[in-house]
């Protein structure tokens, strides 16, 4: 048997037993797919609706959940289950997109200071350390300042910073990986270093990248209805879950509903990625294959 099938052998049965064991996690799975029915409500929710996301009737504001507004109204008329289902689009494409920007680069970053090294690697990682003691908040101020809020600033904050994390998770993996047996003997036939990184390194070190990646969109999400909800992020007429929450604090004690969907929303996304990202951290973890 040939080396390059033995290891397309040894790929797909580590994938496969990576499947197996991420399908025995009960929760992982759960969750999984309440994902899948909150990402195809973003898309469809607000087609369900007889009314748009900005659409203002002021008679009709305030409203309880009934027949008519499916989550309620809010004090300017506008349908709240059309809303919240709009709101998850802007919020989950900020946490997917950002969480691709922040693989690419961090493992990018990751991957080129780990595996030349020495000054390399000394000048990389605290450019990293530097980067990571500037608050984010403040960097978003200063965004918001400089360009005005919107969701443009929050993808250049999210990029700016976001990576960081990814970086030094991809750089501790390799530093293991670099000395394996395999890398030593591609380094010794000649093989460049773009090769190593993407054919030797960065497949071993797949599982905490994609879990890294995983836990890193309730991470943006946050961040996103955080900034919202301080007046920062998008703004009206547009709806995200940060923008929704913060109009409905204030009408807590009297139309509970207008806070409850939107909270109860951002709750159970955050929390069904976390679940998600560390059973795919688990299964992906070839220590624990049995």
């Amino acid at each position: 048997m040939s080396k390059d099938l033995s290891e397309q052998i040894e790929s797909l049965s580590f994938l496969a037993d990576a499947r197996r064991r991420f399908k025995q996690n009960k929760a992982a799975m759960f969750f999984s797919y309440l994902l899948l029915f909150f990402c195809a409500m973003a898309i469809l929710g607000p087609m369900l609706s007889h009314y748009t996301y900005s659409k203002i009737t002021l008679p009709l504001k305030n409203l309880p959940p009934s027949a008519t507004f499916w989550f309620g109204s809010d004090d300017l008329g506008r349908d709240i289950f059309c809303r919240v289902w709009w709101g998850a689009r802007i919020s989950l494409s900020i946490g997917i997109i950002a969480a691709l920007i922040d693989g690419v680069i961090g493992v990018v970053w990751g991957s080129i200071a780990a595996h030349f090294g020495g000054w390399v690697d000394e000048v990389m990682m605290r450019i990293c350390d530097i980067l990571h003691t500037i608050p984010s908040l403040l960097m978003v101020i200063l965004l918001t300042v400089y360009m005005g809020s919107g969701l443009k600033t929050i993808f250049i904050a999210l990029a700016l910073i976001g990576w960081i994390n990814m970086a030094r998770i991809t750089r501790s993996q390799l530093l293991q990986i670099k000395e394996s047996e395999y890398v030593l003997a591609a380094k010794a036939i000649g093989a460049s270093a773009p090769r190593i990184i993407l054919r030797h390194l960065i497949p071993n070190a797949l599982g905490p990248i994609l879990a890294t990646m995983t836990l890193t969109i309730p991470a943006a999400i946050f961040l996103e209805a955080f900034l919202s909800f301080l007046g920062l992020g998008l703004q009206a007429p547009y709806a995200s879950w940060g923008v929704m929450i913060n109009d409905g604090i204030g009408a807590m004690e009297f139309y509970p509903w207008r806070l409850f969907f939107p909270s109860i929303l951002i709750t159970l996304t955050m929390l069904s990625f976390n679940i998600v990202g560390n059973a795919l951290r688990d299964a992906l973890d070839p220590r624990l294959r049995d």
